[in-house]
This record gives structure tokens, C-alpha cells and sequence, in this order.
């Protein structure tokens, strides 16, 4: 189990990153679900030890990840948003060097474990091309190879599929999937179907704090009755945005397909959405841009 307690931090520019996450990340994929600078790596790297908050406490198991760096290290694996690799340097030899860095010192080890990587990715067959030439789905199944050296406990991936195509994001998704069985995952994103295709509990965090925690189901559940759909004219748009709180819009057929946050039926023609995580997910965001006082006047 990974604990996070009023995690804080403050970068010197003022910035507050992080504004007391707590959480309780059990064994198996775990989403942490948000847009792009809402904190998801600032926490990553934090967790991954690779800088201290400014406040809070990082447990997992009996490891006091702050005081105790170095025996998290050695039960992680990371597999960070932007990952560098020598380029000219076979798949095979760079995950043998990297075993080398993480301790498996027996040549006759490092030989099981390079192999036993390299197919569980699906990487055997260019183990002796140089990874220059992989393509982004390659590269990022090598990263997930490295990440698994050490056979770690705690598993760490951030915004892994962004940029792949379906087919090498089902793979990648399904990879991770197997893994995630036994030992803790993290699963950073703001592609709403990779949580939700993956992962039994969730977060959403925005501006450094957790906005949502629990099961994507539970979830769509309590969201049920507060998400209402309707198709108009693409130029009906702006009117729509005046009388109504739109979380998200997308085209189909020429014509424009509205969802809106209400409480109670906004009338106008709008029908009750099923929901989905998507839903829940921007309903969350949409509520997070409210003021305070718009907060008590919904309520």
C-alpha cells in the first residue's frame, strides 16, 4: 500500500504544485486522471523520490519514502513522461546496461532477466536494433522493459500512451494490464479511456489538489441525474454557453452534441445522459473553475 498525507509542495517561483494530496493506493492499476499541468508528474516525481515536498508524508509498506530514498529505489520502477536512452545502442544492450545500474550483477541473471523483458514487450525480434529506430509504441514498450528490472514492487508510468496509435495503445494498455496484477501501478493520464479501461480505483487532480477519489463505477453512479445531453446547430453554441454550464461539445454529423452540469433537468429541450467516466470527469473539472460563490449558489 502507498499512503500520501497532506503532500505539499511549493516550488521557489511560489508555484504550489501540490496542496495536500492525501491518498491510499492499494496493489493493482491505480488512475490518476487530469489536463496537462495539473500536477500529475510534479506527484510522480515526488513519489518516485526524485524530489522532496514541501510538506506531507510517503509511506509504502514499512518504507518512510522521505527519510528512506534509496529502499523505495530499489523497489521502483519508473517509466517517466519523457525518458532519454543512447541512441545508437541495441534494445538488449541498453536494458543489460540498465540491469547493471539496478544491481543484477550475474551476467547468467542479467541475460534471464534482459530476455524475459524483452518478450513479455514484444521487443525479441528488434532486440538488436538500435533504439533510434523504434517507433513511439516501441519505444515506449522498451521503457516499460527497463521500468520492470529488479522485479519492483511499485510501478510508476507517466502519460504512457500519449501520442501512440490505437493499436500500439491497446498493446501498450494490455502490457500493463498483466503487470499490474500483483504490485502497485500508477497510471498518470489525461486520456479518460485509459483509466477507464484499466483501473479498479481513481483520482482526479487538478490545480495540485485531488478533486475525486474511488471506483470509476461508483463513480458514474453518483454522477447519474447531474449530466443532460443535446444536439443543436454548431452556431447555437454561444447561446448555450450563456444559459448553461457546458462541460463538453463534440461534432457528429455536421451537427454539435452539448453535455451540461445541472442539478435538476435545465429544460430547453435537454435529455438525461447514462454517464460515463468522461462525464464524471468534466463535471469535476467544471466544478473545480467555479468560484466560491457560485459554489453556494448551486448549492
Amino acid at each position: 500500500m502507498l499512503e500520501l498525507q497532506g503532500v505539499t509542495h511549493v516550488y521557489p517561483n511560489g508555484v504550489r504544485a501540490l496542496d495536500d494530496v492525501s491518498l491510499s493506493i492499494p496493489k493493482g492499476m491505480y488512475g490518476l486522471l487530469g489536463p496537462n499541468g495539473a500536477g500529475k508528474s510534479t506527484l510522480m516525481r515526488t513519489v518516485a523520490t526524485l524530489q522532496t515536498p514541501t510538506e506531507g508524508r510517503i509511506t509504502f509498506g514499512d518504507i518512510d519514502v522521505i527519510e528512506q530514498p534509496e529502499r523505495l529505489r530499489e523497489r521502483l520502477g519508473y517509466l517517466p513522461q519523457d525518458f532519454g536512452v543512447y541512441p545508437r545502442v541495441s534494445a538488449y544492450d541498453m536494458l543489460d546496461h540498465m540491469a547493471v545500474l539496478k544491481g543484477v550483477a550475474s551476467s547468467s541473471d542479467r541475460k534471464a532477466t534482459v530476455e524475459t523483458l524483452l518478450n513479455q514487450t514484444n521487443l525479441w525480434s528488434v532486440r538488436k536494433k538500435a533504439i533510434a529506430g523504434f517507433s513511439g509504441g516501441m519505444r515506449q514498450r522498451f521503457g516499460i522493459a527497463q521500468a520492470l528490472i529488479g522485479n519492483p514492487e511499485l510501478i510508476i508510468v507517466d502519460e504512457p500512451t500519449a501520442g501512440l496509435d490505437p493499436e500500439e495503445r491497446n498493446r501498450f494498455l494490455n502490457l500493463l494490464a498483466e503487470i499490474g496484477e500483483n504490485v502497485v501501478v500508477i497510471l498518470s493520464t489525461h486520456i479518460v479511456e485509459d483509466v477507464a479501461d484499466l483501473c479498479p480505483r481513481m483520482a482526479v487532480i487538478s490545480d495540485g489538489r485531488i478533486r475525486l477519489e474511488g471506483a470509476p463505477r461508483d463513480l458514474i453512479d453518483q454522477a447519474r441525474g447531474t449530466v443532460w445531453a443535446k444536439t443543436i446547430a454548431r452556431d447555437e453554441l454561444g447561446a448555450m454557453r450563456e444559459r448553461h454550464e457546458v462541460i463538453s461539445t463534440r461534432l457528429f454529423a455536421g451537427r454539435t452534441i452539448i453535455h451540461v452540469l445541472s442539478e435538476s433537468d435545465p429544460g430547453d429541450g435537454f435529455e438525461p445522459v447514462s454517464g460515463g467516466l468522461e462525464d464524471v470527469y468534466f463535471s469535476t473539472l467544471a466544478r473545480t473553475r467555479r468560484g466560491p460563490s457560485e459554489d453556494a449558489l448551486a448549492a
